[in-house]
């Protein structure tokens, strides 16, 4: 079974730049209208269950939430269901936006 590593920001950026990933916000709706990593799939931690099948497999996961904790359990379903290269984004949006980095609002808010 997979397990979900953790990656920091500057990690993250760095596998941004490696190649193509898989960047999933599990935040809600409300939260995604103040700002949200840009190129991620947004899909609610509660659709995750229902809506895991639109995640490639194929590339490294990321997810995050605003602190790191709703994205460790979307992370750890996704592990469960033979995703390999599964990660959380430690300390969430929190941390991207502490760090300096660049967040876009989503299209329709």
């Amino acid at each position: 079974m997979s397990t979900v590593d953790s990656i920091d920001p500057p990690g993250l950026q760095a596998l941004r730049l490696d190649g193509r990933l898989e960047l999933v916000d599990v935040r809600t709706e409300d939260e995604i209208r103040r700002g949200m990593i840009a190129g991620a799939l947004h899909i609610p931690l509660h659709l995750l269950p229902s809506r895991y099948q639109e995640i490639c497999r194929d590339v490294p996961v990321v997810f995050y939430c605003q602190s790191g904790a709703r994205s460790m359990q979307a992370g750890a379903f996704l592990a469960t269901k033979g995703w390999s290269r599964v990660y959380n984004l430690s300390g969430g949006l929190a941390a991207w936006l502490r760090g300096g980095l660049p967040v876009t609002t989503p299209q329709g808010s």
